[in-house]
């Protein structure tokens, strides 16, 4: 079997000696994945049969909760110190040596810079080292792909990325053809829940705290704006939501600033079922363009760490059964930052041909309408 020529768009890269088109297509691809776009370090082996060899994530969690979000330099620091004992461990854990790999992959945004960089300055010297096929990996593919690697979904999909950075409906097609349907015209809705959460006293990051004094809120106390509902595009906002709360904090909050544990609950539970809302009419609009033009693919993807809210995925699955589409999410472990899915995006692109040179750029800002797909 010929692979196809790689997409003008990505630079054509050299195929090294030892990767055998036999071993590509024999069934024993196996890819190392490298992950630190932001406060996740990690690493992965991946097979080509969607078998996860080995996955392993060391968070940042406590380093960056006392300052309530990421900071850049912290988060590049620890990836230095940590990521190469974390890639002997993934080999080890895979049972598997550098020699035995078929290709490495790592992210190269988008991302922090500098955590972006580390990653991919590693992957690129283990591929080079050894002699192996080098793919420069968009995180966010890397999400879109995930449930190809957990439930081996087919092309086309309608994906729903729901992260702390991302907030995009996407329709995907083919490897590398993505067509956005709608994204964030301001904050992330993982960013929303962080900054709401602090603005009502609770621990970064503020998803799971926010759904836990949800359960025990009483969403119907505060009459939140539900913003974007109602508009014809597929758009999402939340910096009015945002803006809402906090009003809602400062009329309620004591001299000192603090809220009674009630108020506070009930605040969560009203911000909780404004985003509910908001994101159900927008993925709806989404669902029916989706079926206008895939009417017999009606399958909805949820990828992205706030793709974990039990209330929201609930939403979305009445939602989808609505419109008549199914409702698939990657287990936890790969809707959060992890290397696997790096790896499983990197199994897709070798097989396809869409391999990168070892000058491949680390980038701050990587659409995934600019992703190089087959002719």
């Amino acid at each position: 079997m010929v692979l196809e020529p790689p997409h003008p768009k990505r630079k054509a890269a050299k195929t090294p000696r030892r990767w055998q088109l036999g071993q590509i297509w024999g069934g024993t691809l196996k890819v190392l994945g490298i992950e630190t776009s932001c406060d996740e370090t990690a690493a992965a082996v991946v097979t080509g049969e969607r078998e996860i060899l080995s996955s392993v994530v060391l968070s940042q969690l406590e380093d960056h909760r006392i300052y309530g979000g990421v900071v850049p330099e912290v988060a590049a620091r620890s990836h230095i110190e940590h990521l190469d004992g974390l890639v002997e461990r993934a080999l080890a854990e895979a049972g598997v040596g550098v020699r035995d790999l078929d290709g490495v992959a790592a992210t190269a945004g988008p991302g922090l810079i500098g955590g972006v960089l580390v990653g991919l300055v590693m992957g690129k010297a283990i591929a080079a080292g050894a002699g192996l096929p080098f793919v420069a990996v968009n995180h966010l593919e890397g999400h879109a792909l995930s449930a190809r690697l957990s439930h081996d979904v087919p092309f086309p999909y309608l994906l729903l990325l729901v992260t702390g950075g991302h907030c995009q409906l996407v329709a995907a097609t083919a490897l590398g053809k993505y067509e956005r349907l709608g994204t964030t015209i301001d904050d992330a809705i993982g960013e929303a829940f962080d900054k709401s959460a602090r603005l009502l006293g609770m621990r970064y990051p503020g998803g799971p705290e926010i759904e836990r004094a949800a359960a025990q809120g009483d969403a119907k106390r505060f009459p939140l704006p539900r913003p974007m509902v109602g508009r014809d595009d597929c758009d999402f906002s939340f910096s009015g939501l945002k803006t809402a709360v906090r009003r809602v904090v400062e009329e309620h909050a004591d001299a000192e600033g603090a809220l009674p544990p009630q108020t506070a609950r009930d605040i969560a539970a009203s911000f909780q079922q404004a985003v509910g809302d908001s994101v159900v009419d927008r993925v709806t609009r989404a669902m029916r363009r989706f079926a206008a033009q895939h009417p017999n693919d009606r399958r909805l993807v949820v990828a992205g760490g706030v793709a974990a809210n039990k209330a929201l995925r609930t939403r979305l699955e009445q939602a989808a059964a609505k419109q008549r589409f199914t409702v698939i999410a990657p287990p936890l472990s790969l809707c959060t930052d992890n290397a696997a899915m790096i790896a499983w995006a990197g199994v897709e692109r070798i097989r396809a041909g869409l391999l990168d040179s070892l000058d491949a750029p680390g980038r701050a800002r990587w659409p995934l309408a600019e992703l190089a797909s087959l002719p």
